[in-house]
């Protein structure tokens, strides 16, 4: 297999570049975050690129194409397309009106549509995904069983509008829900809140569940969590973290299972639903 790897920011390209070559197989990056952490395997590539980038795969010879890390949504305003991604650009328009899962399975298609074969990061890196059970010491437990209930309730149904993959509940209140500022700023949102409807280190409340929208496009963007989510989710005062098992990376798990137990929280892989 020779890899077409689009890299956005986050820890999960670099694991898959390492996965892949410990393969023995050739991976090529098509750099679209500037990060030159990446290595010299590739080159860096504007969003506007993707001709020069199916060009240059095919150059190389690419069968199989990865969608790994995070890609700010652009703005068409400013965006400079080659005369591939031009004639795209219509399409683009439309699917990213309906939101950005609609907008990466366009992308995903236009790759397929020119011959290369789709490979979800987890069918690489299948030892990042989440397991069934508790990372650490702590597991949910029943005094916060109904926050993470209406957690997964409410994370799903904005999934299915296509808004974002997180919610934290506490006490029955919904904090936060993810949009485009991603996990991270709805955390530091929820840290911002008052400690009258929140959780604290001395007295931890509320879960952040992160799921897999309905009907979304697997291949790309599962949800991911890494030791910063713990950090950012204790200092929210959070009791703990949820996530469906199989179906969300996590990155460098011995080190959020040691920053969960040091806060005392619970991080915790869900059954998948269809089990």
């Amino acid at each position: 297999m020779k890899l077409g790897l689009l890299a956005g920011s986050g820890n999960l390209p670099k694991a898959v570049i390492e996965a892949v070559k410990e393969a023995g197989n050739t991976v090529y990056v098509a750099n679209l975050s500037n990060d030159h952490g990446l290595g010299e395997t590739g080159d860096v590539y504007a969003l506007g690129e993707f001709g020069k980038i199916t060009k240059d795969f095919k150059k190389h010879g690419i069968t199989h194409v990865c969608f790994a890390g995070h890609v700010s949504r652009p703005d068409f305003k400013k965006l400079r397309p080659d005369f591939k991604t031009l004639t795209k650009l219509p399409g683009a328009l439309k699917a990213a009106k309906e939101g950005d899962d609609a907008l990466l399975s366009y992308v995903v298609s236009t790759f397929e549509r020119d011959g290369f074969e789709i490979i979800g990061p987890q069918d690489i890196c299948k030892n990042l995904l989440m397991p069934i059970g508790s990372l650490g010491k702590q597991n949910l437990s029943k005094r916060h069983r109904d926050d993470a209930e209406k957690a997964i309730t409410t994370a799903l149904e904005i999934g299915k509008l296509d808004i974002g993959q997180g919610a934290v509940v506490c006490n029955g209140l919904v904090l936060a829900v993810e949009a485009q500022e991603g996990t991270d700023a709805m955390l530091q949102r929820v840290a911002d809140l008052s400690d009258d409807i929140r959780g604290s280190a001395q007295s931890r409340k509320g879960v952040l569940a992160k799921m897999v929208k309905p009907g979304q496009e697997t291949r790309v963007d599962l949800p991911t969590i890494g030791p910063t989510t713990i950090e950012l989710a204790a200092k929210a005062g959070l009791a703990g973290v949820l996530v469906e098992a199989g179906s969300a990376f996590v990155i460098n798990q011995a080190a959020v299972a040691e920053a969960a137990d040091s806060y005392g929280m619970f991080v915790v892989g869900l059954p998948p639903a269809n089990s």
